[in-house]
């Protein structure tokens, strides 16, 4: 340091520096003197005038000039370490602190200091991910019974037809709900076409002597008059309607007569349409529907679902398209009549008995249930289009990681009537569910990876109509948001037994979901009360044309569920379409625990829900269309053999398709593989793998068929010539052809989706 100090005063007296001095000039200009000189204060030397200087040698200057240089860097070096040193020393040592304290003395109030040592607070923990064993048990603690009695009676209200004021008071408190939830809530508004009864002519029958004027009726029934003999048909389907030829009871011309159930009301009368019926009547026969016998009956007959007036697109405010129909709506006139009158018309109806192996006879006391064929009746059918503004609400909680990709959970809010197990008890599980996971979120630490969007949709005692006109107004994008619907509507019609219908893809998701919730009467699971080993022929049904779930999977291509806790040895809810469907009856069915049933519908909505939105995969397993997929082909393999052996087929190979359904195995197992090589801690890779599932379902609707001729599009579970199913049964030829080629690619294109990258395409 000595010489250091040394060298760096040998600098600052070094003799090299300068003083200016400015002088004016007589032109008023300035000009600086510049005059060198040492630390001596010797007199500088002149020689002419001109300032003289000695400099210093230039060896001495540079060295002096480096041991600076050296000097500056290593007191810098040295006071950064003592820097550092001293900051670690102070992280190290305890830290005092002196809170205040409140010293109360007589009428004042002093701050005192109290002296606290405590050691140096930890660094605060990472935030843990909540497990799925956390999150059931948060589900099921925030779900009541308690709670869902409440809103269950709050929501009960004794008329909210869809597009009533009722409807749209009761749209209203729900986003209200969603309000106070910070769920972001928003409307879609529509202006549909609902048909109903003209009010000033009535619907009426005519049979001899007997007039009815019955109340309940049916929507977009075919409006008119029509004429024939009275033929009973049993339940409408098709093989009913062969019973009738067989014993030689002409279809066509015919008025016929049905009982509810088995089919939709729309599927009856489009059956009877194909085989040439002139109109339709429908009744409620005491063996499915034990109530009285004067008990009006109200549904819809449109084999479709949305507006059959904008099929394919939106019925938006303001809209302007050419007129045009539903391939659905049906073109005979079709109407309810209660038991009463149908009881009137059995009893004068001559014709055959049908065989007993038939099950053509019903539940009417003291009745043949003759086949009919010989007296004439009349149907007149008045119903008039109403234009109606229907609501849509939604909320949503958005995910952490994806927010842009959700699963919808959607319930009917309209009825006919109080629809409590129609609308009320659906729409309870929906706000009850957005409050339990709304509070698990702020209050639990809950961070969904994906959205979740609760949706209550409007006319949908019309065949779906809200819930269909929001698919077509959003279809273009709603495939790549949409992985999962969970349909609410009546998920308790009763207690003792379980059953569903889904896509495929959510299968292993129901049966992990069954397996947790539990049994809400009995000691173990929903899955053990089903039947461990046989839970699927237990519990899964085929998704219907009058499922509310319906739409989403065979018109907009999303994986969809619907389940309903039943009584044993039912189909259906027998009050269903009646103004019977009320608190009272569900009560009844479910022994008067109708708050717990919908408190365990909800476990199981909610579980499902949550397990998609929570894990790093989606819960869709790819694996599990192979049986149904493998069924399909094989019964259009058969049907194609037959035709190629009879001669009726050539040049067309049944192996076609079967190598689509390879290449659509192959990408399965493509996609499990995947996974397995996959970290599932990284986001983007997960992301990517979750598109190739995605891909599934919306892929393997129909691109060669139009939605507003065929808008199931389904290769699988659709309606049309497109289907696999009606491939199989096929008897035009050039048809077939056609239909099978575009059927392989429809197959071929799904599996090339699952790949992913075009260049993993073999």
């Amino acid at each position: 340091m000595d010489r250091l100090r040394s060298a760096f005063n040998r600098v600052i007296k070094n003799k090299q520096y300068s003083r200016f001095t400015l002088h004016s000039t007589e032109d008023g200009e300035g000009h600086a003197e510049i005059k060198l000189s040492d630390d001596s204060g010797e007199p500088d030397d002149q020689v002419d005038g001109s300032p003289s200087f000695r400099p210093a040698a230039p060896r001495q200057h540079w060295r002096n000039l480096c041991f600076y240089v050296l000097g500056m860097l290593l007191i810098f070096g040295i006071g950064y370490m003592i820097a550092y040193a001293s900051q670690n020393k102070h992280q190290g040592e305890p830290v005092r602190c002196e809170p205040q304290a409140k010293v109360v003395t007589g009428s004042q109030t002093q701050v005192t200091s109290a002296p606290v040592t405590a050691a140096a607070a930890p660094a605060a923990p990472e935030e843990t991910e909540l497990q799925w064993k956390d999150i059931t048990q948060l589900l099921k603690q925030k779900l009541t019974s308690q709670s869902f009695k409440t809103t269950l009676s709050d929501f009960n209200l004794p008329r909210h037809a869809a597009g009533s004021e009722e409807d749209e008071n009761l749209g209203e408190r729900i986003v209200n709900e969603f309000k106070m939830q910070r769920m972001d809530p928003w409307t879609d508004v529509h202006y549909v076409q609902l048909q109903m009864p003209n009010s000033e002519l009535p619907n009426s029958v005519y049979f001899g002597s007997s007039v009815f004027k019955p109340e309940g009726y049916l929507s977009y029934s075919f409006p008119g008059t029509a004429q024939g003999k009275l033929v009973y048909g049993n339940y409408g389907r098709k093989e009913d309607l062969e019973v009738l030829q067989k014993n030689n009871i002409g279809v066509e011309g015919s008025v016929v007569l049905l009982r509810a159930g088995k089919i939709s009301f729309a599927e009856q009368v489009d059956n009877a349409a194909a085989k040439g019926a002139s109109a339709v009547l429908i009744y409620p026969d005491p063996e499915q529907h034990s109530y009285r016998h004067d008990t009006p009956l109200y549904g819809h007959v449109h084999l479709g679902s949305g507006d059959p007036y904008t099929p394919g697109f939106p019925s938006f405010n303001h809209t302007q398209f050419p007129p045009t129909k539903s391939s659905g709506l049906p073109k005979i006139p079709a109407q309810t009549i209660t038991a009463k009158d149908a009881i009137t018309l059995l009893q004068n109806i001559s014709g055959p008995e049908p065989a007993a192996s038939s099950n053509f006879k019903g539940g009417l006391p003291a009745i043949t249930y003759r086949l009919g064929g010989q007296e004439n009746i009349t149907v007149e059918v008045n119903n008039i289009l109403v234009n109606k503004k229907i609501h849509n609400v939604f909320g949503v909680i958005k995910g952490f990681t994806d927010p842009d990709r959700y699963v919808v959970l959607g319930a009917q809010r309209d009825a006919w009537g109080e629809g409590y197990t129609k609308a009320t008890v659906g729409t309870t599980v929906l706000v009850e569910l957005a409050k339990a996971v709304r509070k698990m979120v702020d209050e639990d630490g809950f961070k969904p990876r994906r959205s979740i969007v609760f949706a209550s949709w409007s006319a949908g005692e019309y065949g779906s109509v809200g819930a269909t006109e929001w698919l077509e107004g959003y279809m273009s994008s709603i495939d790549k948001s949409v992985f999962t619907y969970i349909s609410l509507d009546g998920v308790v019609l009763g207690r003792g037994s379980f059953v569903a219908s889904a896509s495929p893809l959510l299968y292993s998701l129901l049966e992990g979901t069954m397996k947790e919730v539990q049994d809400p009467f009995g000691s173990g699971s929903l899955h053990s009360m089903m039947g461990k080993n046989n839970w699927e022929a237990a519990v899964m049904k085929p998704m219907t044309v009058d499922d509310s779930a319906y739409p989403f999977l065979a018109f907009a291509g999303i994986p969809s569920i619907s389940f309903h806790f039943i009584s044993p040895n039912t189909d259906s809810y027998l009050y269903y379409g009646t103004d019977l469907d009320n608190k009272d009856h569900l009560n009844y069915q479910t022994s008067q625990k109708t708050s717990e049933m919908t408190v365990a519908a909800a476990q199981v909505a909610g579980q499902m829900a949550l397990r998609l939105v929570h894990d790093h995969l989606l819960r869709l397993d790819t694996t599990r269309y192979g049986s149904v997929l493998t069924n399909a082909v094989a019964q259009v393999y058969k049907r194609l053999v037959q035709l190629s052996m009879s001669g009726q087929l050539k040049d067309v190979s049944p192996n076609w398709l079967n190598q689509a359904r390879g290449s659509f195995q192959r990408a399965t197992s493509g996609i499990k593989t995947a996974i397995g090589n996959t970290d599932l801690t990284d986001q983007e890779a997960c992301r990517i793998l979750n598109d190739r599932i995605m891909s599934v379902e919306s892929t393997l609707l129909s691109p060669y068929v139009s939605p507003t001729e065929t808008p199931f599009r389904h290769l699988l579970f659709g309606r049309g010539p497109h289907t696999l199913a009606s491939i199989a049964e096929s008897t035009d030829m050039e048809d077939l052809r056609i239909q099978l080629a575009l059927a392989t690619w429809n197959l071929q294109g799904c599996a090339n989706a699952m790949m992913g990258n075009i260049w993993d395409i073999n």
